[in-house]
């Protein structure tokens, strides 16, 4: 019997492509990476607040969404993928603010209801084209929202985007999560990318009545992995019912601008990375 050639994003991305990916970006001062080990711990929240906190202080800046069967970000930013369609020219991204432009699989289907099933090899195609053909421009900054795990959506763009400056990786403090995390933490390493630190989501809630702070899951784990794996803990985001109304109305890029608790937990990821710029 024929042995069935493995696809792998070493063997489809030929030494060709990635001078195309290089030359594409080469325009592109600094790139990030935020990811996760497990879904449903806001890694698109940070990841979008990040690129319109980083617009909102003058920076350029382009937001990858790279989650292909589950993107989120056009819907953050109350965009509609079937009417942006038709008015977009190939690969060009599309432009929320003068500073921030974004591109995700939704921007290039028919519907938002239609589900993208497709195996591993086109993925990959697929993501080294946005990295590849999209008309990013200049920019100081692109965010890239990776999907959850270290599968092949994150393999393609961790490997593959040149000089990456730095991940993030965003997690909730139960156990559970963190030992996805741990797993994140591994795979940036293994790819000698810098982790920038860790963002503990979901922290804590504060009561409405007498005003404390409530630890919604048990505490101090992620004090404790960061330490273990020398890795610096970068915010605590509190829960607050406000930045989910925000998503689910598709002003995330208003938010950016308002003065809460979040917003001033959230100050210090967006300082960190901004300070890469005058390096």
């Amino acid at each position: 019997m024929k042995r069935q050639k493995m696809y792998t994003s070493e063997n489809i991305l030929s030494g060709k492509q990635n001078s195309n990916i290089a030359d594409n970006l080469k325009n592109v001062k600094h790139r990030i990476i935020v990811m996760s080990g497990k879904g449903g711990v806001g890694k698109s929240t940070v990841a979008t607040h990040l690129a319109s906190s980083l617009a909102h202080r003058g920076f350029q800046v382009g937001l990858l969404d790279g989650d292909i069967h589950g993107p989120s970000v056009p819907k953050m930013y109350g965009i509609n993928a079937a009417a942006t369609g038709e008015k977009r020219k190939g690969l060009d991204p599309f432009k929320v603010t003068d500073n921030l432009k974004i591109m995700s699989i939704e921007l290039l289907v028919n519907s938002n209801d239609t589900p993208v099933i497709w195996r591993g090899p086109v993925k990959i195609r697929v993501i080294r084209q946005f990295l590849q053909d999209v008309k990013w421009g200049s920019l100081d900054f692109l965010i890239v929202d990776l999907p959850p795990g270290t599968g092949d959506e994150a393999l393609t763009i961790a490997k593959f985007m040149p000089e990456c400056d730095g991940v993030i990786i965003v997690t909730t403090p139960q156990e559970v999560a963190l030992n996805s995390v741990i797993k994140s933490i591994n795979f940036a390493r293994s790819l000698k990318l810098p982790v920038l630190g860790l963002v503990e989501n979901m922290s804590s809630a504060t009561c409405n009545i007498c005003h404390n702070r409530i630890d919604l899951f048990s505490s101090g784990a992620v004090v404790d992995t960061c330490k273990k794996y020398n890795i610096p803990l970068i915010a605590r985001l509190p829960l607050e019912n406000e930045i989910s109304r925000n998503a689910d109305k598709g002003s995330v890029s208003s938010y950016a601008q308002k003065t809460s608790q979040w917003t001033e937990c959230f100050r210090n990821i967006v300082d960190i990375v901004a300070e890469i710029d005058t390096r």
